[in-house]
Parts: C-alpha cells; sequence; structure tokens
C-alpha cells in the first residue's frame, strides 16, 4: 500500500464512525486509548468513538511509515483534531496487516495524550 493509501484511511478513521470501523479495523484489534478501560477491542472502540466529537478537521505531522515485512505496515505521527468547539491532540501507532489483495485492516492502534506542562 502506498503511503498516500495508509493517511487517507487514518483520515477516514478520525473523521468517520462505528461503520468506518467496520469496514477498516480487525474484528481481533488491540486499541490503547486515553479513556476508560483503556485497552479497547473492536467492540469497545466503536461503542466510544458514539461519544467522540465528530473531527472537522484532522492534520497529521511528524508521520512515519516502516514496513517491517511483507503485509505489514506500521506507522506513528502526531494528530490535531478539532470540531464541535473540542480540539484534542495526541501521538499515535497504528499496525496495518494485509488479509488480501488490496485487503487492509488495522490491528493495533495506541494514543498517547502529551501531559501539558505548567
Amino acid at each position: 500500500m502506498e503511503d498516500a493509501r495508509i493517511w487517507s484511511m487514518e483520515e477516514k478513521l478520525w473523521r468517520g464512525g462505528a461503520d468506518v470501523y467496520d469496514e477498516l479495523v480487525d474484528e481481533n484489534v488491540v486499541m490503547a486509548l486515553p479513556a476508560e478501560p483503556h485497552v479497547f477491542s473492536r467492540e469497545r472502540a466503536k461503542e466510544a468513538v458514539k461519544s467522540t466529537p465528530h473531527w472537522d478537521e484532522v492534520r497529521f505531522s511528524d508521520q512515519r511509515v516502516e514496513r517491517p515485512e511483507e503485509g505489514l505496515i506500521v506507522i506513528g505521527y502526531r494528530v490535531e483534531a478539532s470540531g464541535g468547539g473540542q480540539s484534542y491532540e495526541a501521538f499515535c501507532t497504528s499496525t496495518i496487516r494485509r488479509l488480501g489483495h488490496e485487503d487492509w485492516k488495522v490491528i493495533q492502534h495506541s494514543q498517547l495524550v502529551p501531559l501539558t506542562m505548567e
């Protein structure tokens, strides 16, 4: 998968809802998110996304793409998202696995929210 498609897929996940998770997230995914219960299955993540803001704007920076082996992609990035009068910033990783020809699914995702220094 080319880099542009990877970032398009990741942005679709940030902007979309539970239906996008059905399309792009593996049923055995493991997600570590900065909200209770912190470690999520796909079904729990789908429920959680229903209560998150709809992000009108999503910006990625500090992007890295690694391909440790055929059919496996690991990405890392910083995200800044805003919408509905709210904003969000996190450092993220995702692991994407090829299941078949042009069939890629997220199998791991984590978000680290930076602590603010006062």
